[in-house]
């Protein structure tokens, strides 16, 4: 039983939280599996798939939450944010309105996790981007996230992301 126990993987729960179509589960499915969709239904309420990762020489389960970006499952989504251990706020590139709401979800989460740790991700790279790289910079220092880019399509940025996204979980106090 001592030698289970001593095998045990830590899970740490993550989640990944914007508005609708800005590419989360694409994100998530690019990350689990290896593959992207082109045509992808709206997530209802929350989704979750789990990866086993190394970081930092430790291996470590990864639980992903794929919280459903329309603003009526909100009553829904506050219940799934507890007992996360960070969240990547994610927009994308090519939708200046997805960026605006950032704040909102931002918000939404420390209502429930006040000490929670966040990332900001910026998606769809591979498309022209409609949103000031300042104005995304500014945002990410003001709540004290790092930022990055990202394309589901492409892949780029994806592991990073999560790795990322791990490395916070795990180091959160």
């Amino acid at each position: 039983m001592a030698a289970l126990m001593a095998r045990s993987v830590p899970l740490l729960k993550v989640v990944v939280a914007g508005d609708g179509a800005v590419g989360k589960t694409s994100l998530i499915r690019q990350y689990c599996e290896g593959r992207f969709e082109a045509s992808r239904v709206a997530t209802i309420g929350v989704d979750f798939q789990t990866k086993v990762v190394q970081i930092r020489g430790r291996e470590v389960k990864l639980s992903i939450w794929d919280m459903a970006g329309q603003i009526h499952f909100q009553a829904v989504r506050l219940g799934f944010y507890r007992g996360s251990r960070a969240a990547a706020l994610v927009y994308d590139l090519s939708d200046p309105a997805s960026f605006a709401s950032l704040g909102r979800w931002y918000e939404e989460i420390r209502q429930v996790t006040p000490d929670q740790r966040f990332l900001v991700v910026g998606n769809k790279c591979d498309l022209p981007l409609a949103v000031a790289g300042t104005a995304v910079k500014t945002f990410a220092q003001s709540i004290h996230a790092p930022y990055l880019q990202t394309s589901a399509l492409t892949g780029e940025g994806v592991a990073k992301l999560f790795k990322y996204l791990a490395l916070l979980a795990l180091t959160r106090r």
